[in-house]
């Protein structure tokens, strides 16, 4: 393993309240994944596993991989699922979801289902012994339209049931065409978000519009709080402005759409930004990216009562950034978020340290990465004092899914 730099964090004790100097390293890991490889995602299931997905393609067949970490070493990589008609975007990437002892596990990925570019369909296939082998995949939107289906986000219920959300574009076909960075879709109404629940056989329960009027092509996010779940994503009023809202399940409903922040971002086109979202208790987290009056800049906003009251934003970066924000809570009450920042010449993989008061105690570069869409969102999971992130590396317009592991 390659070692990349080494910082120095200081960091503030949760036991005895105090700042200490202590080393971090950044760690190159070997992945086991293909030269053009793209779409990485990373999971931290309930009992400490760590799952790695991304997508290959070979010849005109794109397969969905997973491999696991132990020991810092990644298992030899395994096959989900494969097909010649998958839509592979470099901002809508699958998920993988497992219950609490990991024998059983859900995984996504979007397969075309017609001629149109735009129309495809969520697939969800679902492991009973631990990853070895795959059921048929099932689709968890039931409107028979094609139409834009994607941008999901899963949240494991308990060891028998799966949430999922998503962007649902059922009621936007229709005449004209609005491009979204590069996305045309027929418009006839504007893009919802829905989600359903589901359980290790595939039964659909719980199907919701949770909002009817949303940004077409940003992430969504979900968490599981202390008082139920909370899905953050991208709203879009009707005129234009596109800012960060929030949905809770509370009491049996699913209340109505929060916007939290106020950026007050007007713009034409979706930005393909997504916020995220993390919870740890009763401390709900969610980041975000925003280019509001031009000034382009990463924001999180706090919460201690479960999602149900923010306070103001905080600025985490205002340099030249591309947003494509993570964040996670680690195991001793801070909060990490990692952004995409230029500095010069070059873009970086950025990461801060915040006390669960919203005090920034550190922050760090952690691996150069190119600005081009072609290397994705990173992503990374929080164990205990490690981080392990993922990326994908661009070299010559070839792509290659890489890893690292942060450590005190």
């Amino acid at each position: 393993m390659k070692k990349l730099l080494v910082l120095f964090l200081p960091l503030l004790l949760i036991t005895c309240q105090q700042d200490l100097t202590q080393s971090m390293d950044v760690t190159q890991l070997s992945t086991p994944s293909s030269l053009g490889s793209n779409a990485s995602n990373i999971y931290l299931s309930e009992s400490g596993k760590v799952y790695l997905t991304w997508i290959e393609k070979e010849d005109t067949i794109h397969k969905l991989i997973y491999t696991t970490l132990e020991n810092d070493a990644w298992s030899a990589p395994k096959t989900i699922a494969s097909g010649n008609n998958w839509f592979v975007n470099w901002a809508d990437f699958p998920t993988l979801v497992s219950n609490s002892d990991d024998s059983k596990i859900a995984v996504h990925w979007l397969q075309k289902r017609s001629v149109g570019t735009y129309d495809y369909d969520v697939h969800i296939s679902q492991s009973l012994d631990g990853g070895a082998t795959w059921s048929p995949s099932f689709i968890p939107h039931r409107d028979s339209i094609a139409a834009e289906h994607g941008f999901v986000s899963m949240v494991s219920l308990d060891d028998e049931k799966i949430f999922a959300t998503w962007l649902d574009g059922r009621n936007t076909k229709g005449d004209g065409h609005d491009n979204h960075d590069g996305h045309g879709h027929g418009h006839g109404g504007a893009m919802t978000l829905r989600s359903a629940v589901f359980d290790f056989m595939g039964n659909l329960t719980d199907e919701s519009e949770l909002d009817n009027r949303i940004c077409d092509c940003c992430q969504t996010s979900a968490a599981k709080t202390e008082n139920g779940l909370i899905v953050a994503y991208r709203d879009r009023s009707e005129e234009e402005i596109r800012d960060i809202a929030v949905v809770r399940f509370e009491n049996e409903n699913w209340t109505n759409p929060q916007i939290i922040g106020d950026d007050n971002w007007k713009i034409e086109g979706c930005p393909v930004n997504g916020p995220v979202v993390a919870s740890q208790g009763k401390n709900v987290a969610v980041a975000w990216f925003t280019a509001a009056n031009e000034k382009p800049k990463v924001q999180v906003a706090l919460s201690t009562d479960n999602g149900k009251t923010f306070g103001s934003p905080i600025t985490i970066n205002n340099a030249k950034t591309a947003g494509r924000v993570d964040t996670k809570w680690s195991s001793d009450g801070h909060l990490v978020i990692s952004w995409m920042e230029e500095q010069g010449e070059k873009s970086v993989v950025m990461m801060a340290f915040l006390n669960s008061n919203g005090k920034e105690l550190h922050r760090q570069e952690i691996t150069a990465i190119s600005p081009s869409r072609s290397s994705g969102f990173p992503r990374f999971v929080a164990k205990g004092h490690e981080f392990i992130l993922t990326w994908t590396a661009v070299e010559d317009k070839e792509t290659k899914v890489e890893s690292a592991k942060i450590f005190f």
